[in-house]
């Protein structure tokens, strides 16, 4: 069930994560270096661990306010408490996702929101049961041509990556962290990609901004 789940016989209270935090703490303190002003992000956490049973690997992600977008951090697929991996170089997977989300006229924007944490929830657990480590300058395509916006009907239907370009990679107590920033491509884009026309980095620069816009056209 994943790279760092518990050690046998050793069982982790709530008490002590809530203790132990030295590695949830550091990317906290990376987004309030950009974020200053936001010490108290929306945040949606995880009901039942994965550890535990729970269907989503991450514990939680935070979304800051952007002005004209809400920026996704994961929390999750590094080591967020003790460690427990034998890379003392590398947390947990070493890394952790973002997105960046345009805010728009939105028929209910919560729900848009939700849906997000809960396509890196999916991504995240190929990961975890998979062992995928999704690098900078790849693309996610499922073949889906539908939207992955609640109504279905965006161009956007699936990744590329990108390093994040206002979180930085941060070493914390537990190993190196990476932010690993996913942006909406279309379908033509992706098939573009997937058929050698157009490289990653080609793409990111055509479609020119890391901010995911449903409404945004293809640039294939």
């Amino acid at each position: 069930m994943g790279l760092f789940n518990k050690k046998d016989n050793e069982a982790k209270s709530d008490e002590s994560r809530e203790i132990n935090a030295e590695g949830w703490d550091a990317i906290t303190n990376e987004c309030e270096r950009v974020y200053p002003a936001q010490k108290n992000p929306k945040h949606y956490g995880t009901l039942i661990s994965w550890e535990l049973g729970g269907n989503d690997p991450l514990d939680g992600i935070s979304i800051y306010d952007g002005g004209d977008y809400w920026h996704f951090v994961t929390y999750g697929l590094s080591e967020l408490y003790e460690k427990e991996s034998d890379d003392k170089d590398i947390s947990g997977y070493g890394m952790e996702f973002t997105f960046k989300l345009k805010k728009d006229n939105y028929e209910d924007e919560e729900a848009e929101i939700k849906c997000i944490c809960g396509i890196l929830q999916s991504i995240a657990r190929i990961t975890f049961t998979k062992g995928e480590i999704f690098d900078v300058y790849e693309y996610l395509y499922t073949g889906q041509t539908q939207g992955i916006d609640t109504k279905m009907q965006s161009n956007i239907t699936g990744f590329i990556t990108i390093p994040d370009n206002q979180l930085q990679s941060i070493n914390t107590p537990n190993g190196k962290v990476d932010f690993v920033e996913f942006i909406g491509a279309a379908n033509d884009e992706l098939v573009a990609v997937r058929n050698k026309e157009i490289d990653v980095k080609a793409l990111y620069e055509k479609i020119g901004s890391d901010i995911t816009d449903y409404n945004r056209k293809s640039v294939i």
